[in-house]
């Protein structure tokens, strides 16, 4: 009888340890993963921004403001850089298609001799630094604009 009090106690300790440490798993994982699952740390927002600067403010502006009349051809027949800012249309994409855009340019992407400025990244940039272009893209954007887009790449 001692025995099996002794082995029901230690069960009970044993479960009581393993919740504790559920519970703990879990709280660790409540404070943490928002900011690792949104991809946004300062470091990698920082990383975007100079990446931005280096390779694409030339043609879609230092404020992510694009170019004048970006949603009329030119007189070659090709669109001028939109904005990035919450005036463009970036946030109408979902992460996996700008990804694609920025890797393989808009001409791959469309294909059948579709002409752009705009060069694919493929050969220049990694995709963890295509990656972070866009997250530093979308920390500019208001908070209603962003909660728009995060509902578009759960879809």
């Amino acid at each position: 009888m001692a025995q099996e009090m002794f082995f029901c106690e230690r069960s009970r300790r044993l479960l009581l340890a393993a919740i504790a440490l559920h519970a703990l798993v879990m709280l660790v994982l409540i404070t943490v993963t928002p900011a690792s699952a949104a991809g946004e740390t300062a470091e990698r927002v920082e990383l975007g921004r100079n990446i931005y600067t280096k390779h694409c403010a030339s043609c879609h502006g230092a404020k992510l403001e694009g170019q004048p009349n970006w949603r009329t051809r030119n007189a070659d027949g090709r669109l001028p850089a939109p904005p990035h800012d919450a005036s463009g249309h970036t946030w109408h994409h979902d992460d996996e298609h700008l990804f694609r855009i920025t890797k393989e340019g808009p001409a791959g992407i469309v294909g059948k001799g579709y002409v752009s400025d705009m060069p694919g990244f493929a050969d220049t940039l990694s995709d963890a630094e295509i990656e972070a272009v866009i997250t530093f893209i979308k920390s500019t954007w208001p908070e209603r604009i962003r909660k728009r887009h995060d509902r578009l790449n759960r879809r």
